[in-house]
């Protein structure tokens, strides 16, 4: 396994659709993808099955897949060389850092599918919906800019709806399970890796998609943020 991972790390150094830690990016999306369509994110792309099949839907639209786990992330740019869609890119950084990576109100749309959901109440802040994560999306994205949450954790789930009313999002949809009138419509019908396991454990899937408010998100201090966790 050690020896697959390391293949793949030093293969997707060669791919031309895989971006690692790059300098002096943050506006150069445009040129790179010789146009000046919407750019849509797929945050924790794990695979890139979101940043794959979504790119080929709508080709009007630019992909990108972000990742810190180059060998997961191997499988969704190789896909998208093979079958020649010029609309993906990945993009290999810790998600904590990427202001450094594109300019504001940049990004029209952001996918978070099947995240780590971070249980332990101290790891909150990991969490990809977390106060800090939204400040940070909101500087990335257009006004009306839409964030999408899918996730077999009811943890994580609760978490963000918690989020989104305690800073007064606007909520564009909430099926606590997709599933439940059968195959949702695309692109909810995308099943990631992680997705097919957990529905072969009989989990259920969440998905919640928001706007953030005009105003500010504002990070609560940590004593009032461990004070909130206890009530």
């Amino acid at each position: 396994m050690k020896a697959k991972k390391l293949t793949r790390f030093a293969a997707i150094r060669t791919f031309p659709n895989v971006f690692e830690f790059p300098e002096n990016m943050d506006r150069q999306w445009p040129a790179e993808f010789k146009n000046d369509h919407p750019l849509v994110l797929e945050l924790a792309c794990g695979k890139g099955e979101y940043t794959v099949n979504m790119a080929k839907a709508f080709p009007e639209k630019n992909f990108i897949g972000v990742d810190i786990k180059g060998n997961r992330m191997f499988v969704g740019a190789q896909k998208a060389l093979q079958e020649e869609i010029d609309n993906v890119r990945f993009l290999r950084i810790r998600i904590e850092s990427i202001l450094q990576y594109f300019a504001p109100g940049s990004i029209s749309e952001i996918w978070i599918t099947f995240p780590d959901p971070f249980l332990r109440e101290s790891k909150a802040k990991n969490r990809l919906t977390h106060h800090k994560f939204l400040a940070i999306y909101q500087q990335l994205l257009k006004p009306g800019g839409i964030i999408h949450l899918k996730t077999d954790s009811t943890e994580l789930y609760t978490f963000t709806l918690e989020m989104i009313a305690h800073h007064q999002c606007k909520t564009i949809d909430n099926q606590a399970d997709i599933y439940i009138k059968g195959v949702p419509d695309f692109p909810l019908n995308i099943q990631t890796f992680y997705e097919g396991m957990h529905l072969a454990d009989n989990r259920i899937i969440k998905y919640v998609s928001f706007q953030l408010p005009e105003s500010p998100i504002v990070v609560p201090p940590k004593k009032q943020r461990d004070e909130e966790a206890l009530v």
